[in-house]
């Protein structure tokens, strides 16, 4: 029985592919975004996350803990993540809800069946479901699954992937996908090892190889003040997008920080925090210099 991990199932999506869609997050990403906004995604096993500002301080989760990894000084709680297993016991015992496992093993059959649920409403709306992550392809017989069960019931597949995957990852699953959600961060490669922790040769070959093979493609960028929204780098990724053979547009997102809570939670550094979201103005800007290479522009949110 094949399983996967993932964090959440999002029911009723508009922003992740056309008509209404379920979204499905799948847990582990190969790259390492400054910005990312699923840092839950980024880890391939679950998580445990903490909300400081929900902890009622009644000191329950301490001795529920049967490794010993909490103690409470005070106000301060903090948990050994040495000694931690991800056991639960904690979550369960928690009144406030202050603690929360991400991440779980799901079967195929149980994914199915949440997506299954709103068919009538893909009908409706030419919706579907699409797969997200953290990145998909990093569980590829678990995709792959899921691709294949979502085809047997006629419901319209979307992939959303940041394209770091082996070709023959890819090629095991193309046929069975409708649409491409294809994010670029990048087009210079040294910028892009910097703020991401990999090259985008990869990227880029699989990008073109998808597209000469004619497949649906939607390039998705997330508009980072300071990483990738000056005119240079706005002209690479538009010179790149209109060299593709096939290319059904390109979804502009700009940078919002909304986000920067989940990193306090999982404990973990936040590498923009000057950062602001790039205003109306300049998403214009970009738009209109993204449409001088005669694509097909949308602004997302």
């Amino acid at each position: 029985m094949i399983k996967g991990t993932v964090f959440d199932v999002k029911k009723f999506s508009i922003h992740d592919g056309p008509g209404i869609r379920t979204t499905v997050f799948f847990k582990g990403c190969p790259m390492d975004c400054w910005w990312c906004h699923n840092p839950e995604s980024q880890a391939p096993g679950p998580e445990m996350m903490f909300r400081a500002r929900r902890c009622i301080h009644c000191g329950a989760c301490a001795p529920a803990c049967p490794q010993g990894a909490i103690s409470i000084e005070g106000d301060v709680v903090t948990t050994d993540g040495e000694k931690c297993t991800l056991c639960g016991a904690c979550v369960e015992i928690c009144y406030a809800q202050a603690r929360e496992m991400v991440g779980q093993k799901m079967t195929v059959a149980q994914v199915m069946a949440q997506i299954e649920q709103d068919v009538v409403f893909y009908d409706e709306s030419g919706g579907g479901v699409t797969f997200s992550g953290g990145e998909p392809l990093s569980q590829r017989d678990f995709l792959l699954a899921l691709l294949r069960a979502c085809k047997e019931k006629e419901i319209h597949t979307t992939l959303d992937t940041c394209g770091l995957a082996t070709w023959d990852a890819l090629e095991s699953v193309r046929e069975h996908v409708d649409l491409f959600l294809y994010d670029l961060k990048l087009v210079d490669d040294a910028r892009h090892l910097k703020f991401t922790g990999v090259s985008n040769e990869l990227i880029l070959r699989n990008l073109r190889a998808l597209s000469e093979r004619g497949h649906d493609i939607m390039l998705r960028v997330p508009i980072v003040p300071g990483v990738n929204d000056a005119d240079e780098d706005v002209r690479h990724i538009g010179a790149l997008a209109a060299a593709l053979p096939h290319l059904l547009g390109v979804d502009i997102l700009p940078y919002h920080h909304i986000h920067v809570d989940k990193y306090e939670r999982l404990n973990k550094v936040y590498r923009l925090p000057a950062a602001r979201p790039p205003s109306p103005e300049r998403m214009a800007e970009i738009t209109h210099m993204l449409q001088e290479f005669d694509l097909d522009v949308h602004t997302g949110e």
